[in-house]
């Protein structure tokens, strides 16, 4: 998101498990700031019916969702260009983004979305439909393996919980990037 303030391209991203907002407030941010925003789920769903996953072990599998990421984010930088990525992030991909950033003289901003509420966290999980193609809807068992395998992120980055309303968070967001509200825009 490029403004007065930040004229340098960033990369935006989002990071989290399963139904705590994250692709929410990354195409909430899109929108309001025409950013294209990447997500993994939308790529491997791409994928799938070239059955690509078929013999890949999970280490490839990881390198696969965070590489296809990483390449488009790359094509936003050298076009001067800001990107959102949507997707499960651990911190050496987050060091290797951040890398990918000053690299292109731009910056990287993470935003880590959050359940406090193990509940309310269930409810989003199980009740969402988001109609991707070809790809799966996640069920909880599925996100609590998630959780085990990854750790809670170290790198410097905004934290926000899905228990708040989206605006708030939204707003979180918008202030971390150093963005005005839509309603501040000249």
């Amino acid at each position: 998101m490029r403004n007065d303030r930040a004229a340098r391209p960033q990369i935006i991203a989002f990071a989290g498990l399963p139904g705590t907002g994250k692709s929410t407030l990354a195409e909430a941010l899109a929108r309001a700031s025409r950013t294209p925003v990447f997500a993994s789920d939308w790529l491997m769903g791409a994928l799938k019916p070239y059955h690509v996953f078929k013999h890949m072990d999970d280490s490839t599998y990881g390198e696969l969702y965070h590489g296809l990421v990483e390449s488009l984010v790359t094509r936003q930088l050298l076009m001067g260009q800001s990107a959102i990525t949507d997707c499960v992030i651990d911190d050496d991909t987050a060091e290797r983004w951040a890398r990918l950033a000053a690299d292109h003289d731009a910056e990287l901003r993470v935003v880590e979305c959050v359940c406090t509420d193990l509940d309310l966290h269930r409810r989003r999980v199980e009740g969402r439909k988001r109609n991707i193609p070809n790809w799966h809807e996640i069920d909880w068992d599925h996100v609590e393996r998630m959780r085990r395998e990854h750790p809670p992120l170290t790198v410097d980055r905004l934290t926000v919980d899905a228990v708040d309303p989206i605006e708030t968070n939204l707003d979180k967001v918008r202030a971390y990037l150093g963005a005005p509200a839509p309603d501040q825009r000249s």
